[in-house]
């Protein structure tokens, strides 16, 4: 038995190929049922995130390239419509549900279809309660960016109070939290991006910011406890050496130098160099719940559209131009969550 209300139909982005954000259509589709263990999600932001659009184009870097095809559809997108964050109100539970109710407000990802009206997740998986006074957009803003920050710096770096560490990629979608993440936990930050975000990244708590335009971290004799390489997996030869004796090097991408490392680290017992999936999951989306309560981590929002222009908001995000999240909105009447301010970048 199914305890709530669902629609026949709703409206989608959906991509039957890859490629560009031209190939995104907006569709009626038919609108998901949940299962016994399943919540129904009425969506009303979803933010367009690095991850979707490497899906939405088939963009596996290096020697991923294969696994991502096979995964997720050699030749077109198995799942055909895109986003993997999101944030609503539950309209429906299923009957053996038990720690969600209708009429909660939460956030959390999924594999994909959250650039839809309506999403199906089970309660068990990356979902949590939305914080009292923070809003959709500034919840479906936080999973990605400060979910992976959190298990890098914490979990996986293990940064300490006093540590100093670098995080270069600092404007970026992680980058933004990890700066306010690695600010809390007690280290010394220093950002690396362009020169454009140097206010931006200030003001998210960074002691120090270098233009990568401009100055090159590794030849300025600075040394780090952690540096959180968030551009490129190839930079591990040229970060070893800014690195201090028990320093950390860890990165989002997997390169056969920084497998090479981590190998030969295994091996000799001291690894420099880390890299792993986050996977997001109730826990750790509770834990970024938590964050948002107390403010510690705070989105940054650049563009916001309706999902009638979905691509625009891929092709705004794939610019690279973006100083900040870019949402889509697509439940925008009726009741909603609170609404909390977040920094607005324009």
């Amino acid at each position: 038995m199914l305890h709530g209300y669902t629609e026949k139909a709703m409206k989608a982005a959906t991509h039957s190929q890859y490629g560009s954000a031209d190939v995104l259509l907006v569709q009626d589709v038919e609108t998901p049922t949940a299962g016994p263990n399943q919540v129904l999600v009425r969506v009303h932001a979803s933010p367009v995130t690095e991850g979707d659009r490497r899906l939405r184009a088939a963009d596996f870097p290096g020697f991923s390239a294969v696994i991502g095809r096979l995964m997720f559809g050699v030749f077109r997108p198995r799942n055909p419509v895109p986003g993997t964050m999101f944030a609503g109100r539950i309209v429906a539970v299923g009957a053996a549900v038990t720690r969600f109710a209708v009429g909660d407000d939460v956030f959390g990802g999924c594999d994909n279809g959250a650039q839809a009206e309506y999403l199906a997740v089970n309660e068990d998986a990356q979902l949590a309660k939305i914080p009292e006074g923070v809003g959709y957009e500034e919840a479906a803003a936080a999973p990605y960016g400060a979910g992976t920050a959190l298990a890098f710096l914490r979990d996986i770096a293990q940064v300490q109070a006093g540590e100093r560490v670098l995080i270069v990629g600092a404007s970026g979608g992680v980058g933004r939290f990890a700066v306010q993440i690695a600010r809390h936990l007690g280290a010394h930050v220093t950002g690396v991006a362009s020169g454009r975000n140097a206010e931006m990244v200030t003001q998210l708590g960074a002691h120090a910011f270098i233009d990568y335009e401009t100055e090159d971290y590794t030849t300025n004799g600075q040394t780090y406890d952690v540096i959180f390489d968030l551009a490129s997996g190839n930079g591990f030869r040229g970060a070893k050496r800014s690195l201090t004796k028990e320093g950390r090097y860890v990165t989002v991408y997997l390169t056969l130098l920084v497998l090479w490392q981590m190998l030969l680290g295994a091996v000799l017992g001291r690894s420099k160099a880390r890299f792993a999936v986050v996977m997001g999951d109730q826990s750790l989306t509770t834990d970024v719940a938590a964050l948002l309560a107390d403010g510690v981590v705070q989105p940054v929002r650049a563009g916001r559209y309706p999902l009638a222009r979905v691509a625009d908001a891929h092709a705004e995000q794939e610019s690279g131009r973006a100083a900040g999240t870019v949402v889509v909105s697509i439940h925008e009447r009726g009741s909603a969550a609170p609404s909390a301010p977040s920094l607005k970048v324009a």
